[in-house]
């Protein structure tokens, strides 16, 4: 393995490594726009300039491989000064518009100006002008002034997607991007060119003109969009959260997520949730009573799960589970009925057609991040079909219903099926109108608010913690565990 010297620090990386990669490994920041890891090198932006020891010009630092004993300079005036004047040219037709950007606060074009520009521009031709606010497609804005043409985006769509949606057309200032006559960028994997354009060139339709980024606060989780567990960023404050963006994970989800996983933020937030406890009077169609604290909501279901099995057995209780909650959660709610003796437990499998599809690059069929994870727990489970069989029997069942409502096509069609019980008690993130006649619905806390662990369809286990509180009354299933098990203890 050859060993690189970097501003007099010494690593040793493999055979092939870039230079650049060698800084990044070694954290000496090197200006770049046009390098990602991801993707193919181009060499366009010019802006990776370095000092190598015993070459007379500078090089890009993208496209120079690493060679054992190499002595590498990031920070001469030399370098400095080729970074300043590529940033110059880059600047040339940019529009003066940080206040309104998008992009401002994660902008390379501002952090590399106060890095190595704080110059007065020397160029004295008037930019030229191109198209705003251009739609690419359903999710993704052009702003064809502030392209700097790295063309990270057209090499996304050759060689991720292979849709080939993008390109760059014209030559010269009059260059841009631009999409394919009748191809609009409308894959599922879109809003990626948005993530790596280092400008504020492609923006997202969802979260454009939302918040600004410096309001924003971040932490780390898991999506909970498919079974693939993509690692993410949650992007939130105090008014909830605002965007999901895709975290380096080479052993699941590489640099990318998809753009249905993006759209799992809407069902955290309180406009979408079920924020109180619903109780009816009678099972079905009664008067409802909203507001009663959680914790003695518990405590009467307790009551009345010790009641209905002293009176009528264990086996007129039954459970239903979706993949949409953590290991912990698993384990802990079914310990707990079953030292009560029940073992009715029942799998609801999102729309079982397409659920072990793959579109071979992220998305899964099944839309459930932990469907291992319920498998691995709890051992046995019964189809939905035995529980479209024994369902009319049943005293009481508890639902663990799916968080994203959105991944379930056939929230309807199975609601009907759940109604043939005598009593429900649901616990759900998301308020629906679906649910209005049935006995109790509990809020449940939603992903971005409890911590745990989702196993993915390969089998990998993945931990995460909670980042923000949204509903002040949801619980989670061990903490329902909690809630109940006083009351429930007269069975045992």
């Amino acid at each position: 393995m050859p060993k690189v010297t970097i501003n007099g620090n010494t690593i040793e990386v493999p055979a092939g490594t870039s230079v650049i990669k060698a800084a990044q490994l070694l954290n000496i920041p090197i200006a770049h726009y046009c390098w990602h890891e991801g993707l193919s090198v181009a060499g366009a932006c010019r802006m990776c300039m370095v000092e190598v020891e015993k070459m007379p010009k500078l090089q890009v630092a993208c496209n120079t491989t690493v060679t054992d004993g190499m002595v590498v300079f990031t920070n001469t005036e030399k370098v400095k000064t080729a970074v300043k004047w590529a940033l110059d040219f880059h600047l040339i037709n940019h529009p003066l518009d940080c206040p309104i950007c998008d992009q401002a606060g994660e902008c390379k074009l501002q952090d590399y100006y106060m890095s190595y520009g704080l110059y007065t521009p020397e160029m004295n031709q008037p930019k030229v002008k191109k198209e705003k606010v251009v739609s690419l497609g359903d999710r993704v804005v052009l702003d064809q002034e502030r392209c700097i043409l790295c063309s990270r985006c057209v090499r996304f769509t050759k060689e991720v997607t292979k849709t080939h949606e993008l390109g760059i057309f014209n030559r010269g200032d009059r260059s841009q991007l631009a999409t394919f006559e009748g191809r609009p960028l409308n894959n599922n994997y879109s809003v990626n060119t948005v993530d790596i354009c280092p400008v504020g060139a492609l923006t997202s339709k969802d979260f454009r003109f939302k918040q600004r980024v410096w309001f924003l606060k971040e932490f780390d989780s898991i999506c909970n969009g498919c079974s693939t567990g993509c690692n993410v960023t949650i992007s939130y404050n105090q008014n909830g959260v605002f965007r999901v963006k895709p975290r380096v994970n080479h052993d699941v989800n590489g640099f990318w997520m998809c753009d249905s996983g993006r759209d799992i933020y809407k069902y955290t937030n309180k406009e979408f949730r079920l924020t109180q406890v619903v109780e009816r009077s009678e099972k079905l169609g009664g008067d409802a009573v909203r507001g009663k604290p959680v914790a003695l909501a518990l405590q009467e279901i307790g009551r009345q799960l010790s009641q209905v099995i002293k009176n009528k057995g264990a086996q007129s209780v039954g459970l239903v589970w979706s993949g949409q909650y953590t290991n912990e959660e698993y384990s802990s709610m079914g310990r707990f009925f079953k030292d009560l003796g029940v073992s009715q437990f029942y799998h609801w499998k999102n729309n079982e057609k397409d659920f072990d599809s793959f579109d071979g690059i992220l998305k899964r069929g099944d839309l459930n991040p932990n469907t291992a994870g319920l498998k691995k727990e709890l051992a046995g489970l019964k189809s939905w079909a035995d529980f479209e069989k024994q369902v009319s029997p049943l005293e009481m069942i508890f639902v663990m219903g799916p968080e994203n409502f959105g991944a379930y096509s056939d929230l309807e069609e199975n609601v009907k099926v759940i109604k043939k019980a005598k009593e429900v008690v649901w616990f759900t993130a998301c308020e629906s109108s679906l649910l209005k006649e049935f006995k109790w619905l509990i809020p449940a806390k939603s992903f971005v608010e409890k911590s745990g662990t989702f196993v993915n369809s390969k089998g990998l286990a993945q931990a995460f913690k909670a980042g923000l509180t949204i509903v002040p009354d949801a619980v989670s299933l061990e903490e329902a565990v909690k809630g109940m098990q006083e009351s429930a203890r007269m069975v045992s």
